[in-house]
């Protein structure tokens, strides 16, 4: 339909809303806004709305404009007897001069504001060949009638919202993928590989994939660098969200304002450099693992909100009052005693319940010496492709410098170890003096003159840490009395798993 007349007003009207479309994908709210007013300025009348389908069942102000717009927009409006209704369900436009007459009307409206409708206007919102909502405009000025022109304008205005809607639709969706991929640059892009041979990650692995079939929340507890994160996306891979975002977030890398809208997202305006709407990691994560690394460094005013969204699953963007509902499975990390900082009053006895429902710790590479060959080996041949180095593996001294160092840095030490010797080192072999690692504390600790005088040097490495196993286990064993809740605590493993190693080892 066209106006019989299109006066300079109309035409320069739709040419800024024309060329804002093409320029302000961002936001939406603004731009819908800025469109209705445009129509009540040209058509002359009071008051202006547009609401979109909630569900089949269920209409909903995204803007209402006017003398009760405020009110109104907190009111729902039945699709099945509504004039809106009628207009999305037969895609059609509607001129009413007698809308207080009119079966279809919908009265709950009128009775909540106390603004009475008379006359109306009203044009579908298409969006992708469908109908997803109606622009409505109310009470033309000093009580005339629509007419077909008003009806005219209102539709061009309407095709022009509907691109407005496609435009930002399509930005949001992008914009929610490159936040996705900057999220996985800079974490880290992609999972990595979990090399573990040593029985006690094994069992530990077992234990994981039980995890893993659950919804609960998981603390996994370690020293730095012992590879938690990777325990973190083993049991997303191994749960049912594997094919869902796994987000990770640094507690400790931004500050409590940052972080909180890292977390969240924000509006625009809600702070200095909010200049547009932000989605936060819980909403890019829905349906999939958030994972929140060194959680013993969020700021105790995060930690309320973080415990309410556990418990209620839901939060508002910074800024903003509406309400978001997410479905999110929270894995958490840290290398601090938290139970040490509930009682300085640093973290929330609330927040630590609430993510410690199935606590798994990691333990340091020093007592899984069965992972430290099979780890350096992923490392050597890694950082051999980058260097461009043909390294074909370790010579013996410098496996043996490796299997007894205690690596206080735990794999994140062994990996820099590695990198260094590939790079300072010449193949075909890394020799222990590539590694550059501290063998004043592997001489001086006695741990290997102790425990390798009844090793045969002609050995096999698989047989000599057989020996130096049986032989330090035995003396710990000895030391305690076969105490082996005591020897667990020197060793630094599971108490079952001494039992495992006295029979693996045939301790009597």
């Amino acid at each position: 339909m066209i106006p019989n007349s299109v006066d300079a007003e109309k035409l320069n009207t739709l040419v800024e809303i024309n060329a804002r479309i093409n320029q302000d994908y961002f936001d939406l709210d603004a731009l819908l806004v800025h469109i209705l007013e445009s129509a009540m300025r040209l058509v002359k009348c009071e008051a202006s709305s547009l609401l979109l389908m909630e569900d089949s069942e269920t209409l909903k102000f995204r803007v209402a404009l006017g003398p009760a717009g405020v009110q109104a927009q907190e009111i729902p409006v039945s699709m099945k007897e509504s004039i809106a209704g009628w207009v999305i369900e037969h895609n059609e436009s509607l001129i009413i001069n007698d809308v207080l007459g009119d079966p279809r009307f919908f009265g709950t409206v009128q009775e909540k504001t106390g603004y009475i409708t008379k006359t109306m206007a009203a044009v579908p919102l298409r969006f992708k060949d469908g109908c997803i909502g109606v622009i409505e405009l109310l009470n033309k000025d000093a009580g005339i009638p629509f007419t077909r022109d008003d009806l005219a304008i209102l539709e061009l205005l309407s095709v022009q919202a509907g691109i407005a809607y496609q435009n930002a639709s399509a930005y949001r969706q992008a914009h929610v993928k490159i936040r996705k991929l900057e999220t996985a640059i800079s974490d880290g892009a992609g999972f990595h590989k979990l090399i573990a041979e040593d029985p006690a990650v094994l069992d530990l692995l077992k234990m994981v994939e039980q995890i893993a079939a659950t919804n609960s929340s998981v603390l996994i507890l370690g020293e730095s660098g012992v590879g938690k994160e990777l325990f973190a996306e083993h049991i997303h891979l191994k749960s049912p969200r594997a094919s869902k975002p796994f987000v990770r977030v640094n507690c400790a890398a931004l500050s409590e304002q940052l972080l909180e809208s890292e977390l969240f997202g924000h509006v625009r305006g809600a702070f200095t450099d909010a200049v547009s709407d932000s989605t936060g990691r819980f909403e890019t994560a829905n349906g999939g693992t958030l994972f929140l690394d060194e959680i013993g460094e969020l700021p105790v005013n995060l930690q309320a909100k973080l415990l309410r969204v556990i418990q209620s699953r839901s939060f508002e963007k910074v800024g903003s009052s509406k309400t978001i509902s997410v479905d999110v499975r929270i894995i958490a990390a840290t290398n601090r005693d938290l139970e040490a900082m509930i009682k300085a009053g640093s973290f929330r006895s609330d927040l630590y319940f609430r993510l410690n429902v199935l606590p798994i710790t990691v333990p340091p590479l020093r007592v899984r010496r069965g992972d430290i060959e099979p780890l350096a080996d992923f490392f050597r041949q890694k950082f051999s492709m980058e260097t461009k180095k043909n390294f074909i593996g370790f010579s013996k001294d410098a496996l043996n410098v490796l299997f007894h160092y205690s690596w206080p840095g735990n794999i994140r030490e062994l990996e820099n170890s590695v990198e260094r010797a590939c790079v300072l080192g010449t193949p075909p072999l890394i020799e222990s003096a590539d590694l550059r690692l501290n063998c004043t504390e592997i001489n001086d600790s006695g741990f290997l003159h102790t425990n390798l005088n009844n090793i045969d040097t002609q050995a096999s490495l698989k047989e000599a840490l057989f020996v130096f196993k049986k032989n330090y286990v035995t003396r710990v064993l000895e030391k305690t009395g076969r105490n082996q809740t005591e020897a667990a605590k020197i060793l630094d493993v599971q108490r079952t798993y001494v039992s495992r190693l006295m029979n693996e080892l045939d301790i009597r």
